[in-house]
């Protein structure tokens, strides 16, 4: 389905199978002289199929046609490789546009064998093969022209700000045009459904990086944040402010979990409230593991980072436990 939500501006909606996100929001700019095309859904042909057939509604012509990836998510940049190979230029922020190309190597995914040993993951029994980030990647590398903070993409009547928004991936970033007081914010702000954030290394504190690019946003003027999934916000600071909230409670939750002794990340996502429908850990669907315990991750390194919680490994297992 085909959706005008601002003048020259449509929305897409992407199906996403067998996924808890359903559908992906990609957004269509459309001018005479050039067209923009905000994220794209799976590397699969159901994907690709909607895609298509909305562009052609629209009457898209793919020559004077450019793809922006908001981040390095599978549901965002998927089909990044296969409209690139068509003749479409890519825009990316270096840094993620830099880890799509690296997800199409092999590489990239072993080090999520590491990872299931520090989470104690392995007790679980599951592969990297159920992740959909590998599933559904592009498995080519993409030709990307990386944006900046601050350059400006002009779309017909819209001058679109570039904006970094790390947090939810390392290299995220958002389009502001001030103008209009709109903000495509790819996964940083959602409705009703808040973004994961997940564990990126030990290079940084990203939980509070994401704090940064929320604070950040909050400060805009916006009547419209266009988002990647569920409905479009209209009081961003309300819902920045309820996030703030949701991840202050996130670790109040954590506090209490590795209070009285040492625990695996594993362990501590499976004690932490998630909504999903499952009875208990053991029934939840493996891609849903790896997401709670990389957002578990996030928080439990948080809360090292700023001295509340030790860090200690044995057999290559990481644990945690609050200091006091």
């Amino acid at each position: 389905m085909v959706l005008e939500i601002y003048p020259d501006i449509y929305l897409l909606e992407i199906p996403l199978p067998n996924n808890p996100l359903r559908s992906l929001n990609s957004y269509v700019i459309k001018s005479k002289e050039l067209n923009l095309i905000i994220d794209t859904g799976f590397n699969i042909e159901e994907c690709k199929d909607v895609l298509m057939k909305g562009l052609k509604d629209l009457n898209i012509n793919i020559e004077n046609t450019r793809l922006l990836i908001t981040h390095l998510h599978s549901d965002h940049s998927g089909l990044a490789a296969s409209l690139n190979q068509e003749g479409v230029k890519v825009y990316a922020g270096e840094i993620d546009g830099n880890m799509i190309n690296e997800m199409t190597k092999e590489e990239y995914w072993k080090r999520f064998d590491d990872y299931k040993i520090l989470f104690d993951l392995e007790r679980d029994n599951i592969s990297i093969d159920d992740h959909p980030g590998y599933k559904y990647c592009p498995k080519k590398p993409i030709d990307f022209i990386p944006l900046e903070e601050g350059q400006i993409l002009t779309i017909g009547n819209y001058k679109l700000e570039v904006v970094d928004i790390p947090g939810h991936t390392p290299g995220h970033i958002g389009l502001y045009e001030r103008e209009h007081r709109l903000f495509f914010g790819g996964d940083h702000v959602l409705n009703r459904i808040t973004p994961n954030i997940s564990f990126w290394g030990f290079n940084g504190d990203i939980l509070s990086i994401y704090f940064e690019s929320l604070k950040k946003v909050y400060d805009y003027s916006i009547d419209f944040l266009f988002s990647s999934h569920r409905s479009i916000v209209t009081a961003h600071r309300k819902r920045i402010e309820q996030l703030l909230k949701h991840h202050a409670e996130r670790l109040n939750e954590i506090r209490g979990i590795i209070k009285d002794k040492k625990m695996s990340v594993r362990d501590v996502a499976s004690k932490m409230h998630w909504d999903l429908r499952c009875d208990s850990w053991e029934y939840f669907p493996s891609p849903q593991k790896w997401f709670a315990s990389g957002e578990a991750m996030s928080h439990l390194e948080h809360l090292a980072y700023i001295g509340e919680a030790e860090r200690t490994e044995k057999n290559g297992i990481l644990y945690y436990k609050l200091i006091g």
